[in-house]
């Protein structure tokens, strides 16, 4: 292939030993700690003084991870050191994600990465400064993807913020734009605590439907092109992947789902979030969360203000997947404020939460022409600028 040499990949790098940390997981210290599956944590102590790639020795899943500073390792994963002047770390980096490193394994009784194995590995190596275009234009959408992540972080944080000091401190603007309870606004009694005057109580069933998915299995896959994927608690957490079952799509169309749908998982692993993956299928063991008479931002804070006591009573269930019932769901009470005031604070969380949803669907249109590319840049199928015009146009992708 024109401009490619090909290598063994040890005769590029060897793969170095981390070594044994303790109290890195208090966070103490500037240099970050990675493990087979990521940043763990933080020290003080320098293992590799540049940056470079971790890859994960000992586990099930090791992964393959990038520090843009220098950084140490435990004793369950690597660093790549290189051992020719030929190579970019960060281009070793993309080019080692194509790779099966959870393959290699060296027949221990932890799974584990053979370093005799990866040293055999063929490396087909561009040229040098072609090297570094590669790497830097998927960093271009690696960057993108860490900026809209670190800004969704803010606008969670604002939310919260916003929904303790309006609906737990009652603290929101009056009509004169003063804080409303230090500035003396009426409270009134209600079932022994005091809430705003003209506030109702009311309960999460009551302000929100709470429509649980189908078995999908009962409706197996008739044509790939016309199913769905099955969105179940690990694609809620993960994502939707290549091992994500599939469902034919004639199912009811309440029980299937779209970007920015509210999913509550009240069994196993209990979690609330926004759907951002695209269209599915809702699976059992998912609430999909709607209402016609309230904001979607409402619902979603008042169920997720009443996630931490769900947790626990699932976790109190003497059976292997914990679970709330929907009497649980009538338990938790909510503070409901006048439909004028509800209008009034939708300018505020409406904005947030909209931004913090559109990031997350063009993260993963990113993180779908990063991984479609991926592979072609390495193989040369795909050339530079043909790479540069998709990730001018991501939405073509």
């Amino acid at each position: 292939m024109s401009g490619r040499t090909e290598y063994k990949w040890g005769q590029l790098a060897s793969l170095e030993y981390g070594k044994s940390l303790i109290n890195y997981r208090e966070g103490k210290g500037a240099i970050p700690v990675f493990g087979t599956n990521g940043q763990i944590g933080y020290t003080d102590k320098v293992l590799c003084n540049y940056p470079s790639v971790i890859i994960g020795r000992k586990g099930a899943y090791r992964g393959i991870h990038y520090s843009k500073i220098p950084f140490s390792v435990i004793d369950t994963a690597f660093y790549l050191k290189p051992k020719l002047p030929i190579i970019d770390l960060k281009f070793c980096f993309y080019y080692l994600k194509t790779f099966d490193i959870n393959g290699m394994d060296s027949g221990s009784a932890i799974p584990s990465t053979s370093r005799e194995d990866f040293y055999n590995l063929n490396a087909i190596i561009p040229e040098l400064p072609t090297q570094i275009t590669i790497a830097s234009l998927l960093s271009s959408l690696d960057d993108k993807i860490e900026l809209n992540n670190a800004i969704n972080k803010n606008l969670e944080k604002l939310a919260q913020a916003l929904f303790k000091q309006w609906f737990v401190d009652f603290e929101f603007p009056n009509d004169n734009g003063e804080s409303y309870k230090s500035s003396g606004g009426e409270m009134v009694d209600s079932e022994l605590v005091e809430i705003p005057k003209s506030w109702t109580r009311s309960s999460l069933d009551e302000i929100a439907d709470f429509l649980n998915g189908l078995a999908l299995q009962k409706f197996p896959v008739k044509s790939q092109s016309e199913s769905l994927p099955v969105i179940k608690i690990r694609e809620l957490k993960n994502g939707i992947t290549d091992s994500t079952d599939r469902a034919n799509r004639e199912l009811p169309i309440k029980y299937i789902v779209q970007n920015g749908d509210v999913l509550f998982s009240w069994s196993g692993s209990l979690a609330i979030d926004f759907w951002c993956n695209g269209e599915g299928a809702l699976n059992q063991h998912l609430f999909k969360v709607t209402s016609n008479k309230y904001p979607k931002w409402f619902y979603f804070l008042w169920t997720n203000f009443h996630l931490g006591e769900f947790i626990s009573i699932a976790e109190s269930k003497a059976t292997t997947m914990g679970h709330i019932q929907r009497k649980h769901l009538s338990d938790a009470k909510v503070l409901v404020p006048t439909s004028v005031q509800i209008s009034r604070f939708s300018e505020s969380f409406e904005p947030l939460y909209s931004h913090l949803i559109g990031n997350r669907i063009e993260n993963n249109h990113l993180i779908n022409l990063r991984d479609t590319i991926l592979p072609k840049l390495m193989s040369g199928e795909l050339s530079i600028l043909e790479a540069e015009k998709l990730t001018q146009t991501p939405e073509l992708a």
